[in-house]
This record gives C-alpha cells, sequence and structure tokens, in this order.
C-alpha cells in the first residue's frame, strides 16, 4: 500500500511539475545600471561608477567588484561570496545606492539594482516585420500583438525594440531664440510650467468631500506650438515664433530588420515559477488572433522559442530513459530465463522513477536537463537492488527447496545487509554533488538529490515489493530429465565456464593483474588533459547562433547600418540560412556602433544525415538527397566567419546562444587593471596580438576604447563673469540644444 501511494503520489505530481531547460539557481551577483545621457564615458567612470562603486564598496559579502563605462552609461557588477544571500544582497545595494543618489549629476536616470536570474530571461522572440516604417511597425506591434500576448497565462512583461517611442519634437532655431533674446533652458523650463498637472490637495463642502486637479496637461499635440513661453511688452512669445513642433519619435538609436524588412522584436518573460512550456503555448495560441488583426502585408514571426529547445531535450531523454528500461529488463530476461523474475525485476523500474516524480514536487524541482539526466542514470541503479533480493530469493526455492513465501522473507533476511550497504554507498557517492560550494554545486543540486531520493526509493521497492510480488509470482521449476545434460552444453555453461577459467587466471597471476590494474589507473593522469573541458557544452547544434558587430569608436547610426546591410548580404547568399534577424544600434549596454545579428539555420533533421530522413527521401524517391549538402552548425559558423572578416572596419563575434546566463558571454576573459587608461590600452593591444597567434583563438576583442572622437568646449571664464553666465548654465545650455532632453514633460 505504501509503494502504491507513492506511485499515485507521482503520478498526480508529474503533471504538475515545471518543465524547463536547467534548474533555477540563485547566483550570487548583482547588476546596477545608470543611464546618463550625452555624457561621454570618462564622465560616466568619474562621476557615477565612481560614485556608485564607493557606495556598495562597504555591502557585506563583496567577493569581486567591477564597473565597465561607455558614452551614455554605466554598469555596476558585484560578485558575492556563495554563502550570501542574494535577495538579502540585492537589498542592501539598493540601501548602499540610494544613499548616495543626492551626490549624482542631474539629468541621470535612476540606478537600477537587480540580481542575476536565469528566469528573467526572455522565452521567447518575435518579430512583426513587413514594408512600412519602424514607426508603424511599432504601433501595429503595440496595439495588435503586445496587448493581446499580455494577457495569456503565465506571461510577466512583454518589452517591445527596434523602433523609438512617440515624442513631441520642439526644434529651436537659435536665430529666433537670438532675436527673442532668449535661451533654449527659458524654453525648456516654459514647457515644464505650461504642460503640468498637479493635485489641489481636498475641498471639504460640509457634506461632502472632493478632491482638487489642476488640469495643465496638453491632450491634444496640436496645441503645443500655441503654449506661450514668455511675454514682451505684451506680446506673447510662442512655442511655433522659436522653431518647429512635431508629433514624432524619440531620437532613433537602434533598427531592427527581418531578412531585410524593417521590423520590430518583442522579447517575452514569463512570471517566476511558471511552467515555460505551457507559457508559450498560452502566446502561440494567441498568434492567429494577433495575425487577424494586422494588415495583410504584415507578418508576426517567432525568432526564439525556449520550448523548442526543452521538448527536444526532454524528448530525447524520455526515449533514453523508456530505451535503458527495456534494454535492462532484456539483460535480466536473457540470464534469469524466467518471464516472472523479469517481470518482478522491471516493476522496480517505474515504481522507482515514478515515486521520485512525488519528491521533486514536494522540492519544488522541475524537469529539466539536470534532473532528467539523473533519472536516467538511475536507470541501471534502480533494478540493482530488485535484482540481488530476486536472485537470492529465486535461490532459496530452487536450490534449497523454500516456498516462496519463506523464500522471499528468508532470502530478503539474508541480502538485506549488503543491498543496505550498495545503497548507501551510492547514496553516499550522489548526495555530495548538491552541497559543492560552488557555482557548479548550484547547478547540480538538484541532480544530486533526485538521484539520491531515486536510489531510496529503490531500496524500500527492493525491501517491499519485490519480496512480496516473488511470494505471488515465483515458483520452482520441475527438473525434467536431460535437462542438466543439455545445461551442460548450452550458452549459459559457456559463460560459466569462460569466467571460471578467467578467474584462475588471474589467482595465478596475481602481480601480473595488479600492474595492469596500476597501468590502467596511471593512464587516467594523461588521459584527463586530452579531455575536453567546458562548464556546459557548447558543440551543441540547435541551428541558431548569434553575431556581434562592433565598428570603430564615432560610428553612426547611418554608418553602422550601411556595414550591416552588407553583412546581412552575405549571410542570405549563405546556403542552409534559413532566416537573420538584425538589430542596428545596441538594445542592452552600447551604443550606436554596435549591433547583432540572430542566424537561424535549416533544422539539423534537414542537414544531415539519419536513418530517419534516408527513409523520407527513399519515399520521395531521392535517396542520395540524404547523403547531400550536410553540415553542422560549427562548420557553417566558421565558414560565415571567414567571409564576414573581409569586410573592412567592422568587427565580428560569431557565437553560440545560450540560455544559461552566466558572466560575459565569451569562453574567455580576461581582467587588466592598473590607473593608467593609456597604459591599459597598450597593455590590452600587445596581449591581443599574442592571443590571435594562439590557434584554435577566434573573435579576440576588447571593451577599453579610447578612440572616441570628441569635441570639447573651452569656457572663457573672465568672458562668462563679465556677461553674468555661470559656467553650470554654459554647459546645460549646450547639453539642450545639442543632445537634447526627453524627459522636460510626461
Amino acid at each position: 500500500m505504501i509503494i502504491m501511494a507513492l506511485i499515485v503520489a507521482g503520478v498526480t505530481s508529474f503533471p504538475q511539475l515545471g518543465v524547463d531547460r536547467f534548474p533555477s539557481m540563485d547566483l550570487p551577483t548583482v547588476y546596477i545600471r545608470t543611464s546618463y545621457p550625452g555624457a561621454a564615458s570618462t564622465e560616466v567612470e568619474s562621476e557615477v561608477a565612481q560614485v556608485i562603486e564607493d557606495a556598495v564598496a562597504t555591502v557585506a559579502g563583496i567577493d569581486e567588484l567591477r564597473s565597465i563605462s561607455s558614452d551614455g552609461a554605466a554598469f555596476v557588477i558585484l560578485t558575492f561570496n556563495l554563502e550570501r544571500n542574494v535577495d538579502a544582497a540585492v537589498q542592501d545595494v539598493r540601501d548602499a545606492v540610494s544613499s548616495v543618489i543626492n551626490r549624482l549629476p542631474p539629468g541621470i536616470d535612476p540606478p537600477v539594482v537587480q540580481k542575476q536570474d536565469n528566469d528573467s530571461s526572455p522565452v521567447m522572440s518575435l518579430a512583426v516585420s513587413g514594408p512600412r516604417t519602424s514607426n508603424e511597425l511599432y504601433f501595429l506591434a503595440d496595439r495588435y500583438v503586445k496587448s493581446v500576448i499580455e494577457s495569456a497565462h503565465g506571461v510577466g512583461q512583454v518589452s517591445i525594440a527596434g523602433a523609438a517611442d512617440r515624442a513631441i519634437q520642439v526644434n529651436v532655431d537659435a536665430r529666433r531664440l537670438a532675436a527673442h533674446q532668449m535661451s533654449i533652458l527659458q524654453v525648456r523650463e516654459a514647457l515644464a510650467r505650461q504642460n503640468a498637472e498637479v493635485p489641489g490637495g481636498r475641498v471639504d463642502e460640509g457634506l461632502r468631500e472632493r478632491s482638487l486637479r489642476t488640469l495643465g496637461r496638453v491632450e491634444d499635440s496640436r496645441d503645443f506650438p500655441n503654449l506661450v513661453v514668455t511675454t514682451v511688452d505684451g506680446t506673447p512669445i510662442r512655442l511655433a515664433d522659436l522653431g518647429e513642433v512635431t508629433d514624432s519619435t524619440k531620437e532613433v538609436r537602434t533598427l531592427a530588420r527581418l531578412n531585410g524588412q524593417p521590423a520590430v522584436v518583442l522579447q517575452v518573460q514569463r512570471q517566476s515559477g511558471e511552467n515555460t512550456v505551457r507559457v508559450i503555448e498560452a502566446i502561440k495560441q494567441r498568434l492567429d488572433r494577433c495575425r487577424a488583426l494586422l494588415p495583410l502585408d504584415v507578418e508576426v514571426t517567432v525568432i526564439q522559442d525556449q520550448s523548442r529547445y526543452i521538448l527536444a531535450a526532454l524528448h530525447e531523454i524520455e526515449q533514453h530513459l523508456i530505451s535503458g528500461s527495456v534494454l535492462a529488463c532484456l539483460t535480466v530476461l536473457l540470464f534469469m530465463r524466467s518471464w516472472r523474475s523479469t517481470l518482478i525485476a522491471a516493476v522496480a523500474i517505474p515504481a522507482s522513477i515514478i515515486s521520485t516524480f512525488a519528491f521533486m514536487r514536494a522540492f519544488d524541482f522541475t524537469l529539466n536537463n539536470v534532473t532528467m539526466l539523473a533519472l536516467v542514470l538511475m536507470v541501471g541503479v534502480v533494478i540493482d537492488d530488485a535484482i540481488v533480493v530476486l536472485e537470492n530469493v529465486f535461490h532459496c526455492i530452487e536450490e534449497k527447496g523454500m516456498d516462496p513465501i519463506r523464500a522471499s522473507i528468508e532470502g530478503t533476511r539474508e541480502i538485506g545487509l549488503a543491498v543496505l550497504a550498495t545503497t548507501l554507498s551510492l547514496v553516499i557517492v550522489f548526495l555530495p554533488v548538491s552541497f559543492l560550494s560552488s557555482v557548479t554545486g548550484r547547478m547540480l543540486f538538484q541532480f544530486g538529490v533526485t538521484a539520491t531520493v531515486a536510489i531510496l526509493v529503490s531500496m524500500f521497492v527492493s525491501f517491499t515489493l519485490t519480496p512480496m510480488m516473488c511470494s505471488k509470482l515465483l515458483k520452482a521449476t520441475p527438473t525434467l530429465p536431460g535437462d542438466e545434460a543439455r545445461s551442460r552444453g548450452g550458452f549459459y555453461h559457456r559463460v560459466e565456464v569462460g569466467y571460471m577459467w578467467l578467474l584462475r587466471l588471474a589467482m595465478r597471476n596475481r602481480w601480473a593483474v595488479l600492474l595492469l590494474s596500476a597501468l590502467v589507473v596511471a593512464a587516467n593522469v594523461p588521459l584527463y588533459s586530452l579531455v575536453k573541458q567546458d562548464y556546459i557544452p557548447t558543440n551543441v547544434d540547435e541551428s541558431e547562433f548569434e553575431i556581434r558587430v562592433g565598428a570603430a569608436e564615432g560610428a553612426t547610426l547611418t554608418t553602422m547600418n550601411d556595414a550591416m546591410k552588407r553583412a546581412e548580404a552575405i549571410l542570405r547568399e549563405t546556403p542552409g540560412v534559413e532566416f537573420i534577424l538584425t538589430t542596428v544600434g545596441s538594445r542592452g549596454f552600447g551604443g550606436v556602433n554596435r549591433g547583432e545579428i540572430y542566424v537561424r539555420l535549416q533544422d539539423i533533421n534537414e542537414r544531415s544525415f539519419s536513418l530517419g530522413r534516408y527513409w523520407r527521401e527513399l519515399l520521395h524517391g531521392t535517396p542520395n538527397k540524404a547523403f547531400e549538402g550536410n553540415f553542422t552548425q560549427r562548420e557553417k559558423m566558421a565558414q560565415i566567419r571567414g567571409r564576414l572578416n573581409t569586410l573592412p572596419d567592422v568587427r565580428f563575434s560569431v557565437r553560440n546562444l545560450t540560455s544559461l546566463r552566466q558572466g560575459a558571454p565569451v569562453d574567455i576573459d580576461f581582467s587588466i587593471t592598473g590607473p593608467d587608461l593609456e597604459k591599459l590600452s597598450q597593455f590590452s593591444n600587445e596581449l591581443m596580438a599574442r592571443v590571435k597567434e594562439i590557434p584554435g583563438i577566434v573573435d579576440v576583442d576588447t571593451t577599453l576604447r579610447l578612440d572616441k572622437p570628441e569635441l570639447l568646449a573651452s569656457i572663457d571664464r573672465e568672458r562668462a563673469a563679465a556677461l553674468g553666465v555661470e559656467v553650470r548654465e554654459i554647459a546645460d545650455t549646450l547639453r539642450v540644444a545639442v543632445g537634447g532632453d526627453d524627459r522636460v514633460s510626461r
């Protein structure tokens, strides 16, 4: 009854288990992102990054603290000790950053503090493309796609990239300003004053109370040109008198294209704890509704779909699980030569595996590559205990002549201590994996616990279910005349004779056996150095990869766009490429001289030989096609890398995609520290030149760029003082006149 209860609990728990590629784990890393529009990297480093670093340096448990500063953005990375609670660390970092907010320069966006969380990675990305402008596509994606899929079960956040948000553009004419003896700062302040809505408090009317609001917000964009900036001698100076006002968008800093057509990209994140596969299925069910709402010339394309990899990996593991179970049962049948014995041993596999699902649900584990790998490895282990008990009970019935019930009791009692010792030895091997003091330990925690639970359940099954089934199913086999003679000439007799001969040979040559064993053990040392090592497999073929592109510092969006178009032309001409998604200008941390290209290849089943593909081609009468045009993802990446590197003035980095985001998106990352940026640049360039000479190293690059062209404005302080103008006012005027200000009013 206990085993049946565990099996029922496992069956009911299985549908409730989450499905993901990797286990959910809290990594001890916290990020601080800060935006400082219009600032150069040196200003960002001194006025933002250094201030934040000094503030958070006192937080307890920091193992490493570093920052990256670029034009308009600072990125501070804190790595904590594994023992540190990440959620508590995030709160401590927020408190430390809040304490220095007043020391940060005005005009800066509030710093964003967040922990590294694999659950926050997008589970799906979509592209809305067509022969429309980016603004039109943004409107269509926001109204007919984002609003529809946001309401799907489990969807957390949907963000749109590839187009600028709507904004009222006020382009002030400097000559008109000078004619009216006004500064651009006065225009900015007037806009903030004239477009405001401020609560007015409450009005008590005796029997009732009302709230008061001042309706000062401009509702119609056509009313902006009529806003009064100031009055000169009773004559109002309106916004239209100083420049042009257009209903447009913010400054375009990023573009996106799908196979050469304009596009916008939607990134979908799931809610914490939701089943990734179910969330994506819910989104796909709503895509048909989205397509029906969109114009005929606009398409919605699924770019990345995490469920595709999850289901493929789990299907592969399930096949191994089933085939391993079948082969284990056939092996038992081969040597036990009894279908009853095979049935008893075979029941131990599903009983142990299914019962383990109940404990996985109780521990809040998910079905992922790690836990499924543990279950696959345990197929051969969970049947061992049952076979040992079964064989001893079988021996008691056949050799000692006991009845099945007594044989089940005595046979289990005789072998119980040995089974317990074997099981605990396996537990000692697998359980410590869950407590490794490293990120790897966090990664393999669910592996160790799942394997341990399966082993312990299998021991419980072998002590309860296996003896019970033996008492009901096993029977003494009557010996017929001639059976012994036939046995002596049979296959199993030859196996026994061969084993005895090998055993006698080993006993007669003990020193030779010991020497051979020592040589085998010693050979592990040189062989270990020949084995390739990696944190996670990098030679996987998932039919997709990305290309990161970088141009010279100071390159404009137009220059970068032209370079990306040349790269797109090469990719579209490459056989085996299904589609490409290009993003010009960085969507995250970077400038307009950065870009990314997502490349989707043909499905692996269409470009690699397999019996299934051969059979399909055979049915179509073209069996030779199964041997033609085959290639791997790595081969195609190398081919594309070689062709792209012929393009001048652009750097390319071709790399695999991985959903396990940890650290830098590169295989090898060196950090060179020092107070002098010029020397750091010199040392990094020398190191890059040497590293490029190492065979097998590709896509070498550095994050330090000191060649960004700048225009420096030197202020004559005496003349400024004579005119009654402060340095800060001059700097603010230049910033608004050249860089603009998108936060005048909301």
